[in-house]
């Protein structure tokens, strides 16, 4: 690391420490040539390359943004989705890369949701996997059913959910 007052090439450090929960890790450093010291931040970048081809920067708040809104009206706090961005995070960074698309994003946020609340869960599935017909909705609403009794629903299988009654 070049000191940033006299550029010399090389310094030492003399404290390293977490800092963003552990995000980042700060270091005091002290240059051996003007010995003064300074402090430096290191943190993992972490990219997200949208269907686009532009990149930018992953941020936990796009996410608890994009599910504050399938769970609008559910009972589900600020810190349940808090938490929901963090485990989304960890499993995005668990994959190693420094760039990872849009779409692993959106189906790391899948699992995490479900687990929270159904109903946002298929609210946010609806759009992210493009529901197009009452099939995809009975489809992903049998799929957690099957999974609440212990069961695998094939993909081929649609089963019939109750039919909205109609009244005279």
């Amino acid at each position: 690391m070049r000191c940033p007052f006299c550029r010399h090439p090389d310094s030492r450090v003399m404290d390293s420490r977490e800092a963003d929960e552990g995000a980042a890790i700060r270091r005091r450093r002290a240059c051996p040539s003007c010995g003064r010291r300074f402090t430096t931040m290191e943190e993992a970048s972490l990219r997200v390359r949208k269907r686009s081809g532009a990149a930018e920067p992953f941020s936990r708040a796009k996410v608890v943004a994009g599910v504050r809104k399938a769970c609008q009206g559910r009972p589900v706090s600020s810190e349940e989705l808090a938490r929901l961005a963090q485990r989304v995070e960890d499993t995005v960074r668990s994959s190693g890369a420094a760039e990872v698309p849009a779409e692993d994003v959106g189906l790391a946020i899948l699992g995490p949701l479900r687990e929270l609340d159904e109903v946002a869960y298929l609210r946010f599935a609806s759009v992210y996997l493009s529901f197009e017909s009452l099939a995809d909705f009975e489809r992903a609403i049998a799929q957690l059913r099957a999974d609440l009794a212990g069961q695998d629903v094939p993909d081929d299988v649609v089963t019939a959910v109750s039919p909205v009654s109609t009244r005279p």
